[in-house]
């Protein structure tokens, strides 16, 4: 029967997709509207709302953008055993029953089911009077950090008046600054944050991985930032193709990560068969997939791209989002971006975890790394605005390195020797903690002692000086010394998590050089009210 297919296909939730499930409903049963759910690339997004949706009582829609999302989240539907209809083109419903019948044997595409899912293009252009609509009580969107509350994502979901909302991502922030809350620029009232990447890469559900960032001649100079926050298409296509980095993405594939099936993602179709033409010359088997390849055509590649018959699928942003395929063990970065969203999905499509795969490997050759840190790296999500980058170069200090031997990338905190090979960067200088990431151990001892003297100097006094002005400079000095104290105490405590968690006096006074943009030496000689905003920043 239906019923015993139902129960034989149900997917069993891991535990943290069942902890963010519970959250789920109990920010709904508290009368939260919309929820935003954050977890990271590879994480099984698609699996908990297809699970949601198994479990709604009446009529719900999955939403997505793109056809292959429309076609991974009707099989996870399947799997669910939940029959569904598709709402976009005859032959997106007809690709979906394919896929259903290749890997379950029957379809549960159904046109007469309450619950859909939907391309947000067809969506907005059907008529809002149709009953359905209105008996809609849940809908999901996925990669909501699309959903604005004036787009056709926003405009597709306020479709359904009487629905309760989730939007799924991995990355809660968009490169035009907008914030997806309701009381900023979107429809999402309440955020719920599951595991991290790290959290996951250590529980064994998302593989480890290896950055390299071999050197490019690139010139971005003349690259602009658009309206939208990521690099302007046209001038970015043209420093693109000035530069040599076809022949760089083949030759350092072939040397770091050669057999290994790899994904390029290049800034636009012509770049993209330029370097698939560049691998096949090369003797590697590749292909170029668009949005304009024909679907079947699309689903023979990939067939053989898993079966481990093509090694090299070259695309323009096709598999940046929702794209789920283990088999791939080798990303190479060819399209620089000012998009964290971005940068994060294209890096996830490597993550994961496949059976012989030991780690996944990330080929930088356009310095993503070294605009957005490591993928992992802790951050704070917020449903508010953010300033929007005007320029094309990041603000913040770059806290990863590159080995100039190997050209593998690490954390700063770790040092000047390579994890990896073992080569060692001698620093331009060692006369301030600048040079040297505030390791104090590494500067001259000359820098240090000009360090100390400026944290243990004295008030003085003018010569000839009134009482009033010499009682003034030891109320300002004796202030500064109460912000100090309370400061170093800061400092301190910092400082004993920091070792607890491993690190060294060394590496934790990286950490704090790169965390706080001072070193712990030249924190100790600021003023009072310089010593308070850092305190309050440490927030210990």
């Amino acid at each position: 029967s239906d019923q015993d297919d139902t129960r034989i296909m149900t997917v069993i939730l891991r535990p943290f997709q069942a902890d963010l499930k519970r959250e789920i409903y109990a920010r709904w049963q508290r009368g939260v509207r919309n929820v935003l759910a954050v977890s990271p690339t590879g994480s099984g997004k698609t699996v908990l709302f297809s699970d949601i949706l198994h479990s709604a009582p009446g009529a719900s829609v999955a939403i997505a953008h793109r056809q292959e999302l429309v076609s991974q989240i009707s099989l996870a539907l399947a799997r669910n055993g939940v029959r569904h209809r598709i709402i976009g083109p005859k032959a997106v419903a007809r690709a979906c029953s394919a896929i259903h019948v290749g890997e379950l044997r029957r379809t549960y595409v159904d046109p007469t089911a309450r619950c859909a899912v939907a391309g947000v293009d067809t969506l907005s252009r059907m008529d809002g009077k149709d009953p359905w609509f209105a008996q809609v009580g849940l809908w999901v969107s996925d990669e909501s950090h699309h959903l604005l509350v004036d787009n056709k994502w926003g405009q597709a979901t306020r479709m359904f008046p009487n629905a309760y909302g989730l939007g799924v991502t991995a990355t809660p922030c968009r490169a035009d600054g907008y914030g997806l809350g309701r009381h900023a620029d979107g429809l999402m009232d309440e955020m719920i944050v599951g595991p991290s990447m790290r959290d996951l890469i250590e529980q064994g559900f998302l593989t480890e991985y290896r950055i390299f960032a071999p050197p490019s001649d690139i010139d971005m100079r003349q690259v602009t930032i658009s309206a939208g926050g990521d690099y302007s298409p046209p001038k970015l296509a043209a420093a693109v193709h000035g530069s040599h980095i076809v022949g760089d993405v083949v030759a350092h594939y072939l040397r770091i990560a050669p057999g290994k099936l790899g994904v390029t993602f290049a800034v636009d179709v012509a770049a993209a068969s330029e370097q698939a033409a560049a691998f096949r010359q090369a003797g590697v088997p590749a292909e170029v997939v668009s949005a304009k390849t024909p679907d079947a055509l699309r689903v023979n590649i990939l067939r053989r791209f898993a079966a481990g018959e093509i090694k090299q699928l070259c695309n323009c942003d096709l598999f940046g989002e929702g794209f789920d395929l283990p088999a791939i063990e080798v990303v190479s970065m060819a399209r620089p971006t000012a998009s964290f969203s971005l940068y994060a999905q294209q890096f996830g499509r490597s993550m994961r975890v496949m059976e012989g795969k030991q780690h996944a490997i990330v080929i930088d050759h356009v310095g993503n790394v070294h605009r957005h840190g490591l993928p992992d790296a802790p951050r704070v999500w917020t449903l508010d605005r953010r300033e929007r980058r005007s320029r094309s170069t990041p603000d913040d200090v770059v806290k990863v390195r590159t080995c100039p031997e190997c050209t593998g990338t690490y954390e700063r905190v770790l040092g000047l020797t390579c994890p990896f090979c073992g080569h060692t960067v001698e620093p331009v200088g060692r006369s301030g903690p600048d040079q040297v990431d505030g390791d104090l151990a590494e500067m001259t001892p000359e820098a240090l002692a000009r360090l100390r003297g400026e944290i243990d100097r004295d008030p003085t006094f003018p010569y000839g000086a009134a009482p009033e002005v010499i009682g003034a400079i030891k109320k300002r000095h004796r202030e500064k010394a109460e912000a100090q104290a309370a400061l170093r105490e800061a400092m301190a405590a910092w400082g004993g998590i920091r070792t607890a968690a491993g690190d060294d006096i060394a590496t934790a006074q990286r950490r704090f050089w790169l965390e706080y943009g001072i070193d712990v030496a030249t924190a100790q000689t600021l003023g009072r009210s310089e010593a308070e905003e850092l305190r309050g920043r440490i927030g210990l």
